[in-house]
């Protein structure tokens, strides 16, 4: 199994404060988050989820999904969702030159602005793949003035050696008040991620937790 953090390390969000890792509150509210979509097979799925327990969540999505798919893309705003850039094609900032990099961010904006000219939005949150973005590239985008989203929860859905149970267990023993928890509404995160969400949104409605949108 690959090394990351399930629950992010108080002195990782101090080394790099520049970045949102979380919403500290006293309230009870968290903010899923899905990466990778938007996906046919998932991120429709995903909504009726959503819907279900009337919570709303921000979704970090692909250039090139939203270019493929953009009558999901349309449905995750119409439904009250945020939206984020999550690169054009997937890239790893750290193995990418930082000119090559930001073309490809703003080549993803420049998609998200194409259908946000029809919805009348604008968005400005980005999640750098893998979490991994070079201190160059990260210093452009915001100052391109968007939030760089990290998170304080992983549920490692992706990850096929972690059992759809674990994934549950990563998120509901980690939760807090302010955390933002990621998913990922892909192909193959699937199997984890319909087992997990489900019961995910059922143990924060019972324990009093409100999900919102950042």
């Amino acid at each position: 199994m690959k090394f990351y953090w399930i629950k992010t390390h108080f002195l990782i969000k101090k080394i790099f404060s520049g970045f949102v890792w979380d919403f500290p509150t006293t309230e009870k509210k968290v903010y899923l988050t899905f990466d990778d979509g938007p996906t046919p097979e998932v991120t429709e799925w995903t909504l009726d989820q959503l819907k279900q327990f009337d919570a709303k969540a921000t979704f970090f999505c692909i250039g090139e999904n939203i270019q493929k798919h953009p009558e999901i893309f349309q449905k995750l705003v119409q439904e009250g969702h945020s939206i984020g850039n999550h690169t054009f094609n997937h890239l790893n900032g750290w193995k990418t030159s930082t000119e090559n990099y930001i073309e490809n961010f703003k080549q993803c904006e420049a998609e998200i602005l194409k259908q946000f000219s029809i919805l009348h939005l604008k968005s400005k949150l980005f999640r750098p793949p893998y979490g991994k973005i070079k201190f160059g590239q990260s210093k452009i985008a915001k100052g391109m003035g968007y939030k760089i989203i990290m998170w304080d929860v992983l549920s490692a859905d992706f990850d096929t050696t972690v059992s759809p149970e674990k994934c549950l267990q990563n998120v509901i023993k980690n939760a807090k008040s302010g955390s933002v928890i990621i998913f990922h509404d892909s192909l193959k995160a699937s199997k984890n991620l319909e087992h997990a969400l489900p019961k995910t949104l059922a143990f924060l409605k019972e324990n009093g937790y409100k999900c919102e949108a950042i």
